[in-house]
This record gives C-alpha cells, structure tokens and sequence, in this order.
C-alpha cells in the first residue's frame, strides 16, 4: 500500500500526530499539496468557525465550533442515487433485448495481478450482470507487451457484440498509458479519457461521446438533489485528468463560475471559502477542514482515503479528503465516505455503455 496520512480530524492528538507527518512529508515531496495549511492551527482552535444558530424558541445565539454541535448538512447518499440509476439501466437494457435483440457490452482489459485492480474488475462484472449489460474480460500477465494489449484493444473495437472497452489502469511502468488509451476507439471509450472526448468537453458546442465516470457522476448527484449549478460560485480541489479537470470544465458548461485549486495555489482555503459548490479530488484524507468551508456551501467528496483505526476490525477505515465531523456543521449538503460519489462511478459506467449502445444501433 502506498504511503499515506492517518489523520483523525476530531482528536487533538491526531493533530500533533499529522503534524510531524506533515513535516516527514514536505521533506520526502515538496509538491505535497497545501502542506503548509496542514501544520497551521487547528480549525476547531482558538481560530475556529463561529456559527450562529436560529431556532423557533429562541432569536439567535452564538455557538463556538469548539462546542458539541449537530450536523446541520443533508447527506447527499450516493449508495441510494446509484441504486435508482441501476434499475433506470436494467429497465432500458430489458427493453432493448426485447425490441430489437440487442444487448449492451462492456470489455475490460486488465494487465498484471495488482489485488485492488483485480477487485475493481470483478466489481464492475458484477454490476454488469445486475443489470442485464454482457461482460467481457481479457486478463494479461504483467509481462505482457504493449502489442499484446493493442492486438486486444483492436479486437475490441471491430466487435459489434463490445459497446464499450475499459483498460484498467494502473498499466505495467514498461508500457506507454496515453498511446493504448488513445487505441481505444472514440465511440467505445466508456471511460471517456480518449483526447478527443476530453477536447470536446472542453469547448463550447461540442459535446463528447462520454464524460469521465467520476466527475459525471458528481454532477448527477447535484442534479437529482436540485442543487443548482448555474451562476453559483464552484472550486475544485486537484486538477487530475481523470477528475479534477473534466470536473470543472462539466461545472463550467452548468454556467458555473469555476476555480481549481492546486499544489501551488497560494492561500487554498482563502479561495474554498467563497465557493457555494466544492468538489474535493486531492487524495489526501481531511485535508479540508469546517473552516474552510463557506456557511451553506454544497461538498462532493470524492476522496478515498485508509487511516488508522485500532477499533476497526481491518485497522483502518475510509475517510474522504473533507473533514466530515467538522464539515457537516457547516455545508448545507455533503456526501459521505463512503457511500458518497464511489458508487456513482460505476453506476456512470453502465450508464455510458448503455449510451454507446443504444448510439450503434440507433435505438432511442
């Protein structure tokens, strides 16, 4: 397992831990994003968040974030929105096979034997059966050539029965990760990284084949909690090609007024604070905290992140990159980890094979 930072963002001791992991950290890899705001006061300090409280029995009063508060935040449940997204696919699937016989399928490539990546796979099969999409598998041994996984790739895409193919990453370092994803044909690229689709996300009136699972699934999170998007103020967290940027070029064609935080953005937390919609895609666990948050601000967490945890039975548990237990006082709606955009990424993924194949065949 890679390195990474256990974090508690509840305990004070936690934060001296974090703090000389901080520092451990800057020493091993000064690109480490906002470790500087990592080592600063604690939120929940002297420094920390004043919320003012109305009730019907009373005018207002002031609480101190240091006191016991509940979370004030409607839980945008990702599990549930996922869930209702699969049987729309099942019942669009059905009525495929039963009108003209086809059924959608989905390839997936994967090279090597790395545990996580095979466990990816088998859950993505298994969505597929749950809701009726065929499933393909080509499994290569870590030696494999690059030519091996192109002579699948190109298999794949001359296959009728195949509406879209995936290539599990992370490949083997001796292979070239952009010239086999560019093999993946444009009208099968489920995934949606081929530049292409990426480019016409990009600009204005160009509309790609597929949206990358992740941020697609963030935004359709915002829309079945009618959160609106158009003319609110929106800050993504990390600039990946795999969620950071298509997340805020999907925000920006909702009219979004967007900004990305990065590694080099000065004063991070200055530029979070005014956003009413934040979409958190860093990789590092409780990284934004309740202080950073404006009042009534909408969070879609999309961190997956082990810490310690002796209480846990597998001595870890899965925290986002937004400090929950300070987060929810504050936001108007956050989702959870996990529970929260995870299971929407899959769901994203049948939902655009079942777009590849109802575009082959024309089917409405």
């Amino acid at each position: 397992m890679a390195s990474m930072m256990f974090t508690d963002c509840s305990s004070s001791t936690a934060t001296a831990r974090l703090l000389l992991l901080s520092r451990s950290r800057l020493r091993s890899d000064r690109s480490s994003i906002f470790i500087r705001r990592f080592v600063g006061p604690h939120p929940m300090g002297t420094n920390s968040l004043r919320t003012t409280v109305h009730s019907a029995s009373s005018s207002s009063h002031v609480i101190k974030a240091t006191m016991s508060i509940e979370s004030t935040a409607k839980v945008i449940d990702g599990k549930a929105v996922a869930e209702q997204i699969r049987d729309e696919i099942t019942a669009e699937v059905s009525r495929m096979k039963d009108e003209i016989g086809v059924v959608p399928g989905l390839a997936v490539i994967l090279v090597g034997d790395r545990k996580d990546s095979a466990t990816y796979v088998r859950n993505k099969k298994k969505a597929c059966d749950s809701v009726g999409i065929t499933s393909f598998e080509a499994r290569l041994p870590e030696d494999s050539s690059e030519h091996e996984v192109l002579k699948f790739i190109s298999g794949y895409n001359d296959d009728p029965s195949v509406h879209g193919i995936l290539v599990q990453l992370p490949l083997p370092s001796h292979m070239n990760e952009q010239n086999i994803l560019n093999a993946v044909s444009i009208e099968k690229d489920v995934d949606g990284f081929h530049p292409l689709n990426i480019g016409r996300l990009a600009m204005r009136g160009r509309d790609p084949l597929f949206v990358p699972c992740t941020p697609k699934g963030c935004i359709e999170l915002l829309h079945r909690y009618g959160i609106d998007i158009k003319g609110k103020r929106a800050v993504v967290i990390g600039r990946s090609n795999i969620v950071g940027m298509p997340a805020a070029l999907l925000l920006q064609s909702e009219d979004a007024t967007v900004s990305i935080v990065h590694s080099r953005t000065k004063n991070p937390e200055d530029i979070i604070k005014q956003a009413d919609i934040i979409i958190a895609a860093v990789g590092q666990p409780n990284m934004v905290r309740g202080s950073w948050i404006k009042p009534g601000a909408v969070v879609i967490d999309v961190g997956i992140n082990p810490v310690e945890d002796a209480k846990s039975r597998r001595g870890y548990r899965l925290v986002g990159d937004v400090c929950y237990e300070e987060a929810c006082k504050v936001a108007s709606a956050i989702t959870p980890v996990p529970g929260g955009v995870g299971p929407m990424t899959i769901a994203m993924l049948l939902s655009n094979t079942l777009s590849s194949a109802k575009r082959a065949h024309n089917f409405q």
